[in-house]
């Protein structure tokens, strides 16, 4: 039987006949432990949450470089996972039946359908960030994991456990002020490097590069995957893609989820996106990522997330209220300066200490697959998400504004917008994807 015909009959078959390993091996066996595998392995699949995480076993592991497929069985061996399986193309991992759990650690072009995709054949799904390149591949992943019940993962953090990047402190006693009403609303996030966050405009690609021969190790076709077919040159791969439309969207592809997935949390939005979306900033070339200086995102109930890119609100609170804002932490301190709305210092550890706790939140990913209960920060509250910076980069590819509903997602009265929310993938990807 051919790979394709197996993950569709795969797909179609009732959830009782997907088995996964770890019942297989027997739920209470002393040595019973969650199989992963790595769907790719350039830089972001060394780190410790994919490949020397423990509490499970790292089976097997692909990439369509065999450069990099090499490394892998080296690192794996060094981690202490011994001998494991290796393969170029993602699909045989895939038709694998005793692995649990796939971990996406390839570019966002492949983040939607390796998920639509793993989920149809009995995976669990551990994706890294952002969730998806556009807003129609993130609700299509959103259907496909409800409908065949398996747990999702996406790889960013800090609306559970962490400090918060440059904030200074964790993002739970922020929570908690703002769940106490003590700032009031609707409510303001500033969101760059004088609140703690680079928005990375260093990642812009190459423009009319001269192309080169395809390395006789990479697959750079496997590579492209579902996007369009350009040339060859190496800048366009590997550690330089997020440079490239076509693949990821700069800094805000690279940070923007980690950055926005806590600001959401904060505003209680985890069941809805910005209605309109205002852009200030230069035309951007059509197939390399530039910059933009603000980008504001407004909510029904007027609550608003400002990205800051030409530092001109470097001095503003973090979260600002109509009674009170929110600073990063000060140098030296974990906790963030509270300010009540006559600009008065308030003692933010006194006032939080006397605040409830905000709703638990299962952070353990394995347990998650374990207890097949939901994980943290998932597919539904990521897809939103990851909705709010691709509103973002659709406003930098359009160089303007624009209106969004929230409930169809799509684009109000603006077909051009609409182009960049729902995008053409190559096949046979798009029928992986969408059929």
């Amino acid at each position: 039987m051919k790979r394709r015909e197996f993950l569709k009959n795969v797909a179609g078959a009732s959830a009782f006949a997907i088995v996964p390993a770890r019942l297989l091996r027997g739920e209470t066996a002393p040595s019973n432990q969650i199989t992963r595998a790595l769907l790719g392995f350039g830089e972001i699949a060394h780190s410790a949450n994919h490949l020397t995480y423990k509490g499970s076993r790292l089976v097997a592991l692909c990439d369509p470089d065999a450069k990099h497929v090499q490394n892998g069985i080296a690192c794996a061996a060094k981690a202490g996972w011994g001998a494991i399986r290796t393969c170029k193309d993602f699909r045989d991992i895939l038709a694998m039946p005793d692995v649990d759990v796939v971990h996406i650690c390839t570019p966002p072009h492949w983040h939607g359908c390796m998920s639509v995709m793993a989920a149809k054949a009995g995976k669990d799904v551990w994706c890294e960030k952002p969730m998806t390149r556009t807003i129609a591949e993130g609700k299509r992943v959103v259907d496909v994991i409800a409908a065949t019940k398996r747990v999702f993962r996406l790889n960013t953090w800090f609306r559970f456990q962490g400090s918060f990047y440059g904030f200074g402190t964790t993002v739970k006693p922020v929570k908690q002020v703002v769940d106490a009403g003590l700032l009031g609303g609707p409510l303001t996030a500033v969101v760059g490097i004088g609140q703690g966050f680079t928005l990375k405009f260093g990642w812009s690609g190459l423009v009319n590069a001269a192309p080169e021969p395809v390395p006789p190790t990479f697959d750079y076709d496997l590579w492209l995957g579902p996007a369009p077919f350009k040339p060859y040159y190496p800048y366009r791969t590997h550690a330089t893609f997020r440079g490239y439309w076509d693949y990821d969207g700069g800094g805000l592809g690279d940070m923007g989820q980690h950055y926005l997935d806590p600001v959401q949390y904060l505003l209680g939005k985890d069941e809805t996106s910005p209605v309109q979306i205002d852009y200030k900033g230069p035309r951007q070339h059509p197939e390399v990522v530039g910059s933009f200086d603000r980008i504001t995102l407004t909510y029904a109930d007027g609550s608003r997330i400002i990205l800051d890119g030409d530092e001109s609100l470097k001095d503003a609170p973090f979260l600002r209220g109509p009674k009170g804002c929110i600073y990063k932490a000060p140098k030296g301190s974990k906790m963030f300066r509270l300010v009540d709305v006559n600009g008065k210092d308030l003692d933010a550890a006194k006032v939080v200490a006397g605040l409830p706790e905000p709703a638990p939140q299962l952070a353990d990913f394995m347990e998650s697959v374990r207890t097949r209960k939901t994980f943290a920060l998932n597919e539904r509250n990521g897809f939103r998400s990851c909705t709010i910076f691709n509103l973002a980069i659709v406003a930098m590819r359009l160089g303007r504004g624009f209106r969004f509903d929230p409930v169809s997602l799509r684009a109000v009265d603006d077909p051009a917008a609409d182009r960049f929310i729902a995008q053409p993938m190559r096949e046979p990807w798009y029928d992986e994807m969408f059929g």
